[in-house]
């Protein structure tokens, strides 16, 4: 057999193409598929990396056995940011993993992903009328107009639904989030952090801090990875208090942007599954 480096060389990679791979302890040389190999190469390497890799990968109709026990275990095998289920019709991609880990006042140490739906769990009002009296714990989607998603990602995922620590906004005054409390959460509308790895609407004055602790501080993978996933051309809301009237929303033309409380968006919330 020639050696590798009297081969003519190659300028592309045919989809067909293979690697020869050989090992120290291995007196075998075998060959491995292009595809083979890009799909285990990533694999290889530590979870905060494989979580910088994208990998457009449809997982099936349910989560499996197998993919729970990759999850908890915190190794996360055969997973990679983009990943999605479909079920009943409803694609779940894979946004982050371990986002929440060690966090909350209760510190959360189970290993998860976190999932978004790729469109819209139905569209709702965040109150009837134009306010945010009572933060977003006060509102009306907290406390029953997310209800129709909530029963769609549980009857999705079941018993690999993990709840986790929050801590969320309870009040605002003169159109600040003026307290929170930390609360079990489980399927949430997510924050501007979640989407845009900053908050381009955050009221302040100089009289108070306003209350925007959060432990949802930076952006998910899924979406700094592959902005599209966030870009939908669909307005949906986001929990954040902008003013007296206003919560925050991520809008249908690509807008950081904010609405009314009355006004029916797109309800697109955030979960983590696990074991």
């Amino acid at each position: 057999m020639s050696k590798i480096t009297a081969y003519d060389a190659a300028d592309s990679f045919p989809s067909d193409g293979v690697f020869l791979i050989a090992s120290a302890t291995n007196a075998k040389t075998n060959k491995m598929s292009l595809a083979t190999a890009a799909e285990l190469f990533p694999a290889s390497l530590d979870v905060m990396n494989r979580k910088n890799l994208y990998q457009e990968k449809n997982l099936g109709s349910s989560v499996t056995s197998t993919q729970l026990s990759n999850i908890s275990d915190g190794t996360f095998s055969g997973l990679f940011i983009g990943n999605y289920w479909t079920i009943s019709s409803v694609n779940y991609d894979v946004a982050d993993m371990d986002y929440w880990y060690n966090q909350g006042d209760t510190a959360f140490t189970k290993h998860h992903l976190v999932m978004v739906p790729r469109s819209s769990l139905g569209s709702a009002q965040m109150n009837s009328s134009n306010t945010t009296d009572g933060g977003y714990v006060g509102s009306e989607m907290y406390t029953t107009n997310m209800e129709t998603a909530k029963a769609t990602i549980e009857a999705a995922f079941g018993d690999a639904l993990l709840t986790h620590r929050e801590y969320l906004t309870t009040a605002v005054s003169s159109g600040v989030a003026s307290a929170g409390a930390w609360y079990d959460s489980c399927i949430e509308l997510m924050n501007q952090c979640m989407c845009y790895g900053y908050q381009p609407f955050t009221p302040a004055c100089g009289a108070s801090v306003p209350n925007q602790y959060t432990i949802d501080k930076q952006q998910l993978a899924l979406f700094m990875l592959n902005p599209k996933r966030l870009n939908i051309r669909l307005s949906f809301w986001l929990r954040d208090i902008v003013s007296a009237a206003d919560f925050a929303r991520v809008s249908g033309n690509g807008n950081c942007a904010c609405d009314d409380a009355s006004t029916s968006l797109a309800v697109r919330p955030a979960f983590p599954i696990g074991a």
